[in-house]
């Protein structure tokens, strides 16, 4: 059993950061909530305090966190801003199957897997794509973490929207669209491999990525995105570039 049905990670107006197990997926900014310091401390239900949330943070204990992405797991996109289901490991693992692999799953939320596809080019990235994925601010996730428990209800039913400026660009049932499964993957990625605890894995992203349109549809500066999946939340992002950098997203 979860310690926890909707994990938010957050900070206060001083900069002080918290866990709650909040009632939904959607935190609201300048509500009190009961907190702790560290997700270990709400683990164990020590040193709560009443707080008011200001800011929301990615929703997972702060460490070294490894990201993994899955490409091509979804039928749609197998035949910008990419909208996948996410989970995160909750201990490490090696060699587990698939039947074994839920155990090792701490939650699921809502991620945006952005590139900058200038560096995807053939001439700019050599056919390596990590430089492309790994800017500063990339791969948002949230906004909470919600236990298998309460995603095992809706999961195979949820949706997957990504918008953009309030336009639909991604579509799809999960359940029904993706090839591999969540606990399918983690056991694949974990073969001879330690897998740490707290591991992000982005399982993909259907069909709708604004690079394969004709004509292209690239993010811009201002852009904003929501990417929401039923049972897990809406993520919310605005399109910020850095001077000097309006032309390579």
């Amino acid at each position: 059993m979860s310690s926890f049905g909707y994990l938010c990670h957050f900070q206060t107006d001083n900069g002080d950061e918290f866990f709650a197990n909040c009632s939904s997926t959607s935190p609201v900014i300048g509500s009190s909530v009961i907190a702790y310091p560290t997700y270990e401390e709400l683990v164990q239900g020590q040193n709560s305090s009443a707080v008011t949330i200001s800011k929301l943070l990615p929703p997972l204990p702060p460490t070294n966190n490894s990201i993994y992405c899955v490409g091509l797991n979804y039928r749609s996109h197998a035949k910008e801003a990419n909208g996948e289901l996410v989970f995160v490991t909750s201990r490490e693992c090696r060699d587990v199957t698939p039947e074994q692999a839920s155990q090792y799953i701490l939650g699921y939320t809502v991620g945006n897997d952005l590139s900058c596809r200038f560096f995807q080019l053939p001439e700019q990235s050599g056919g390596q794509f990590f430089y492309a994925k790994a800017f500063d601010k990339f791969a948002p996730i949230g906004p909470v973490l919600v236990s298998p428990d309460v995603f095992a209800k809706t999961r195979t039913s949820a949706t997957l929207v990504t918008r953009i400026n309030g336009v639909v660009k991604q579509d799809t049932v999960i359940g029904k669209d993706m090839i591999f499964s969540p606990e399918r993957v983690l056991s694949w990625m974990s073969q001879s491999t330690t897998i740490p605890a707290y591991t992000v894995v982005m399982t993909g992203t259907p069909a709708g990525a604004g690079v394969f349109q004709t004509p292209r549809q690239l993010l811009k500066d201002g852009d904003h995105i929501e990417v929401e999946i039923s049972g897990l939340g809406t993520l919310k992002n605005v399109v910020r570039f850095e001077e000097g950098q309006d032309s390579i997203l």
